[in-house]
């Protein structure tokens, strides 16, 4: 046979890997030998291959096949993540170009598109993956939202849920406005903006004609202030701590409270304190009791707990009306230039609202204690070892971390409300139905939370679940703990701590 001149990738390297498939090559059932395990990072259902999933993968088929070379049982795991956010964003999209509505649909109608879309999308990044030769055990191919997977992430919400690990809780969240959902601190992109710094004057009640200067680069949210803060021992305003100040536009008493978040090197040393629309003015005003005042609709329209000229309006057509009122008023001292960090949604790509929402919430620093130790004792390496440090910052001062998102693509949150608002944890709806009718003493309507997990907390299942967990299979006792993971340092936050 004549060899040709030149390579021909589409008569060569489609009849091998027909061939290696054919004959189970990249398969792997549990033996005696020694086990090398990888699971891949899951691609987002909604994605293509790109230079990175080419560097990722093949650096990751270089380690399993050389692993098959050594005489080990390598198992190179596959599969997609659900995506959920990215992937609810796209059927909107879609749907909208054919004139239909979110809105317009029932739950389990718009469930139907997405799964129309996951079906006809869902597979294009995998076999872009067989295209390049990766010798992955196809025949493990798992989704995050396969019936199996299903049931192992619900497991977990109930088995942390009754460790008291998952709770429900009042805090203030990122939300955007677009997406319609909460956030969480790792799905926030911070952006230097030229902006503006707006200094307000609010009247000291019981001094006419004393003023305190305020500067803001948000005056819309002024119309939820509820009080100012100063730091206690600033000497310009020992005697004001304690009184109060007037708000401009509502007429609302503010008090003014000493408090050392408030820095005297910082404009005038006086903060205006909006605690349902800032994450630090919520800690001082439970700090101080101020009021919870929220002026935001789930678009960030302003509601009704604002003057009626403002209602209605969007937030920065607000900021243009407040701005213009309160100079018209005399009370804008000067405007000025400035440079400052604003929050946007990573997916949306719009300015994120901070937001006082009842959400569910997993005690993300009592679990990062055995991950942080699994890292301190070598168990877990990093390589480099430098991003250990990164590692570390984080999961030392993590955050109560919010998987409650408010779409409909993912894995509903398995909680039922009592018609006095008791909440019922079961894997199914018979189930709470069963504890709830026996906790009240006769048969009672529950009502299912709506929202669904964050991707991240079902993706952080994905080394045991892929292996058959919750069951004790075979494959997870000769697989599980996995080898090697080779991914990117920009989802340390996102997925390996989370793993871990």
């Amino acid at each position: 046979m004549e060899i040709p001149t030149t390579y021909d990738p589409g008569t060569c390297e489609e009849k091998w890997y027909a061939y290696w498939l054919e004959h189970g090559f990249f398969e792997s059932r549990p033996d005696d030998r020694e086990p090398y395990t990888v699971v891949i990072p899951p691609p987002n259902v909604t994605g293509v291959l790109h230079m990175g999933h080419m560097l990722n993968n093949t650096i990751q088929d270089v380690l399993v096949r050389r692993a098959r070379m050594m005489g080990k049982n390598a198992c190179w795991v596959p599969g997609t993540d659900h995506a959920s956010i990215a992937t609810e964003a796209k059927v909107v999209r879609r749907l909208r170009e054919k004139g239909i509505k979110k809105s317009d649909l029932s739950r389990d109608e718009f469930l139907g598109h997405a799964w129309d879309w996951t079906h006809e999308h869902g597979g294009i990044i995998l076999e872009q993956l067989k295209k390049l030769g990766a010798s992955c055990d196809w025949s493990r191919t798992r989704f995050t939202m396969d019936e199996k997977y299903y049931d192992g992430v619900i497991d977990t919400f109930i088995d942390l849920y009754d460790k008291g690990l998952i709770y429900r809780g009042e805090r203030m969240v990122h939300w955007d406005p677009a997406a319609q959902t909460a956030l969480s601190d790792e799905e926030v992109i911070h952006t230097e903006e030229h902006g503006k710094l707006y200094y307000v004057r609010y009247e000291v009640v019981d001094a006419p004609g004393e003023y305190l200067t305020i500067a803001t680069t948000r005056p819309e949210t002024m119309l939820g202030d509820s009080g100012v803060a100063v730091h206690p021992e600033d000497p310009r305003y020992l005697d004001l701590i304690g009184g109060h100040a007037i708000l401009p536009l509502v007429g609302r008493r503010l008090p003014i409270v000493g408090d050392s978040y408030s820095d005297p090197e910082k404009g005038s040393g006086a903060v205006k304190m909006t605690p349902a629309h800032d994450f630090n003015d919520f800690e001082v005003g439970r700090r101080h009791d101020l009021e919870m005042i929220n002026i935001f609709d789930a678009q960030a329209r302003l509601n009704d707990n604002v003057p009626e000229a403002y209602r209605g309006l969007d937030r920065f057509a607000a900021r243009a009306k407040v701005v213009a009122a309160m100079e018209a008023e005399g009370l804008l001292e000067k405007v000025e230039e400035n440079r400052h960090v604003v929050p946007h949604g990573d997916r949306s790509g719009v300015p994120i609202e901070p937001w006082l929402l009842d959400q569910w919430y997993v005690d993300a620093a009592t679990l990062a204690g055995p991950a942080i130790a699994a890292v301190e004792s070598g168990r877990t390496r990093f390589v480099p070892k430098s991003w250990e440090n990164t590692y570390f910052e984080w999961m030392r001062n993590i955050q109560p971390w919010c998987v409650s998102r408010q779409i409909w693509w993912g894995h509903q949150i398995p909680a039922w409300y009592g018609p006095d608002g008791e909440i019922f944890v079961e894997m199914t709806e018979e189930e709470a139905q069963a504890v709830a009718d026996e906790h009240y003493g006769k048969p009672v309507e529950l009502e299912r939370d709506p929202d669904v997990l964050d991707t991240w907390f079902s993706s952080a299942l994905w080394p045991f679940s892929t292996l058959g967990w919750p069951e004790e299979t075979p494959e997870l006792a000769h697989h599980y703990p996995t080898s090697v993971l080779v991914t990117g340092f920009d989802i340390i936050f996102f997925w390996v701590a989370r793993m871990i």
